[in-house]
């Protein structure tokens, strides 16, 4: 019976991009060609956000709002998986990924499950005065398609699971993963002011999401530093303001620190009790880095105290003949007021793209962990490692759909005091499908 009832919900999952891409797909048919050569709808060399830029005066170095997450930065050079059309002068845009995923966790607190990561991006923009508005909604069918507690990932802590600490689990997405409104104006010719937020929204604290960062396409898991990193590209009330400057960005927010609750579909609007600041630069077209520092008001449910959160990114993407590269190295740091702890984190992704129809990646980092056993007195902090190591064989492409075939094993490290827990050497194994829309644009 549970096995019926994952596959109806991984159906479910599909059907929803289908719908909704066939909607995109039908729009598309629409769009005049506008004397464009052939080879720049559907071909290999496709790199870059052309025309999906905020406005036609944008420097080509400059990142896309289309690419990121919130107002975080991706290189400009990073490729675009999505569909695109327009109306008037609506540029409607669409981009997503569903992974079907058969999902081995290692070790004796490990376990066996089919399930499905998935979401789907939506964007409406729409020139208004001087300036131009991007509306973005976000969605995951990840609430009916997560095996409960959650996905199995060992060593991953965050959120909870029928009032518990979720432990070993990585916790679903919610429904509406993001509605929120972007709007830029330039000031002058080198300098322009945003102003972002919504219900739901990511302030401007940490790197792009793992979700939507290039170099962690290909791979379904979420970094096991995540609630260190980016665990706020889900957060329900920000508003965010700032000025770009030239390559250099300057922003703040105010947003409601507290975490998602276990109602994965709905909204749970709360005071803008916390801030962040983030300063970010595009040194060219294909490098980007940021620092940012959060000062969040009781974040988790089930720990009292409040946090100062940090952290430091660099991203690199490279486009090349049939193919692109792209790196991502991540710090981030926690501090925990009521214990006067800090916990670290350090991430390194790769993702290369060769021959078209090929990709290898891999995800290694180390994280401190002290959730791994809440029910103890005492929750000394763990260092643990994960060590990713896979690829991913496109089956079918076109301008439209990439159908791929993928699968990667991931090694830890850990103190010898955890082997009784999860075993001397435990390895974790993934086999996937992954669904997403084809390259989009051309960069020659």
């Amino acid at each position: 019976m549970e096995t019926l009832q994952v596959r109806a919900r991984i159906l479910c999952a599909v059907a929803v991009v289908v719908i909704l891409g066939g909607w995109s797909l039908r729009g598309v048919a629409q769009e005049p060609d506008q004397g464009r050569p052939a080879h720049e709808h559907g071909g290999h060399d496709m790199q870059g956000m052309p025309g999906m830029h905020m406005s036609a005066d944008t420097p080509e170095w400059l990142p896309s709002p289309h690419a990121g997450s919130g107002t975080a930065w991706e290189p400009a050079s990073v490729p675009a998986h999505l569909w695109m059309t327009s109306h008037g002068q609506w540029e409607l845009m669409a981009h997503g990924v569903v992974f079907l995923t058969y999902n081995q966790q290692g070790g004796p607190r490990g376990a066996g499950k089919a399930e499905s990561v998935n979401w789907l991006m939506v964007m409406e923009q729409h020139p208004v005065g001087k300036g131009t508005l991007l509306l973005r909604q976000m969605f995951s069918a990840e609430s009916l398609t997560a095996p409960h507690p959650g996905f199995p990932e060992i060593f991953q802590t965050g959120e909870t699971y029928h009032g518990e600490p979720l432990v070993d689990h990585q916790h679903p997405h919610n429904v509406f993963a993001e509605l929120s409104a972007y709007y830029s104006v330039p000031l002058t010719k080198r300098v322009s002011w945003l102003l972002y937020g919504g219900p739901s929204a990511q302030p401007a604290l940490g790197p792009v999401a793992y979700v939507h960062r290039t170099s962690a396409a290909e791979l379904p898991a979420a970094p096991l530093s995540h609630h260190l990193q980016d665990s706020t590209h889900t957060s329900f009330g920000v508003v965010t303001t700032g000025f770009v400057v030239d390559r250099f960005k300057l922003e703040g927010s105010v947003f409601n620190g507290r975490e998602p609750n276990e109602q994965r579909w709905s909204i749970q609007l709360a005071a803008f009790d916390s801030w962040s600041v983030r300063a970010s630069v595009a040194a060219t077209r294909n490098w980007t880095a940021q620092y940012s520092y959060g000062r969040l008001i009781h974040p988790e449910a089930l720990e009292p105290g409040n946090e100062k959160r940090q952290t430091a990114s660099i991203g690199y993407n490279r486009p090349f003949t049939d193919g692109n590269w792209a790196v991502s190295v991540v710090w981030g740091r926690k501090h925990k007021d009521e214990t006067s702890t800090n916990l670290n984190s350090y991430l390194a992704e790769s993702t290369v793209n060769f021959k078209r129809s090929n990709y290898a990646y891999t995800r290694l980092e180390l994280v401190d962990k002290d959730e791994l056993f809440p029910e103890a007195a005492i929750h000394p902090a763990y260092r643990i490692g994960g060590y990713t190591f896979g690829g991913v064989r496109d089956l079918f492409e076109n301008h439209a759909w990439q159908f791929g075939l993928g699968a990667d094993v991931t090694f830890y490290s850990k103190p010898p005091a955890l082997d009784s827990a999860y075993g001397s050497n435990p390895v974790s194994v993934r086999l996937f499908l992954r669904l997403r829309p084809g390259l989009t644009g051309h960069h020659p």
